[in-house]
């Protein structure tokens, strides 16, 4: 039997792939991140599943529970928010199963920072003013963030910048980036993108902090900071023009 690591989303159940929806349907045992699965996504589960809130287990027992369930011939589908390959901790349950020789599988699922960009109608990479970005956190455990992996760094190249885990770390967080950005390049903060109670703030990199604490923002919240927010009159793609033919 295989172990699935599946993306869940950002929050709406509808966003699940297919593929990720029809593992749900015939897993033995689910595990999800507590309050940020939607109940009608793991109602999607076979009536006789185990469901299994994994928000506050130590990821000793979560994998542990895995591999009981993987003896006894279970598929299981571990649900990731957004995408495994980003901030959920897939990497370290996958070392834990390869010890122990059980095969699992990743199926891919929308990041917080893609479904934010859906929310606020905009293209992150556009011809001119911006062709790449930076995806880092504000805040991490001591010791996680490998050297040179800051955000004065990656505000060095003026890329496009998203950054989870940032509610707590605003004012710190403009505080760097805006002398490589200046104070009227575009950000945009935003909370449970397509869940319900989603927040979202326009704003500059200067008014960003006190827009968001005005709005009353508290939860999990994504900021987005570049000229790729508000960019204007730039030329077309390079694949789409009419002179790539």
């Amino acid at each position: 039997m295989t172990v699935y690591f599946v993306g869940a989303g950002p929050g709406a159940a509808d966003l699940i792939t297919v593929r990720g929806r029809e593992l749900l349907g015939r897993c033995g045992l689910c595990l999800y991140p507590g309050s940020m699965t939607p109940t009608d996504l793991l109602a999607a589960c076979p009536p006789d599943a185990t469901l299994l809130d994994a928000s506050n287990l130590p990821l000793g027992e979560a994998v542990g529970r895995i591999v009981a369930a993987h003896r006894r011939g279970r598929d299981v589908v571990r649900l990731c928010s957004g995408d495994p390959s980003l901030y959920s901790t897939a990497a370290e349950q996958m070392r834990m199963l390869d010890k122990q020789d059980v095969p699992h599988a990743v199926v891919p699922g929308v990041s917080a920072f893609a479904a934010s960009a859906a929310v606020l109608g905009r293209e992150l990479t556009v011809p001119g003013v911006g062709q790449s970005l930076v995806i880092t956190r504000a805040w991490s455990r001591p010791g996680s963030m490998p050297p040179g992996e800051n955000l004065s760094n990656f505000a060095r190249t003026g890329t496009t910048l998203a950054i989870y885990l940032v509610i707590n770390h605003l004012e710190q967080v403009v505080e760097e980036l805006i002398p490589y950005y200046g104070a009227d390049c575009p950000a945009a903060a935003v909370a449970l993108a397509s869940q319900h109670g989603e927040q979202v703030v326009r704003s500059t990199l200067a008014c960003i902090a006190h827009d968001v604490r005005a709005a009353g923002v508290r939860r999990i919240a994504t900021l987005l900071v570049g000229r790729t927010l508000e960019a204007e009159g730039f030329p077309d793609s390079f694949l789409h023009s009419d002179t790539n033919g």
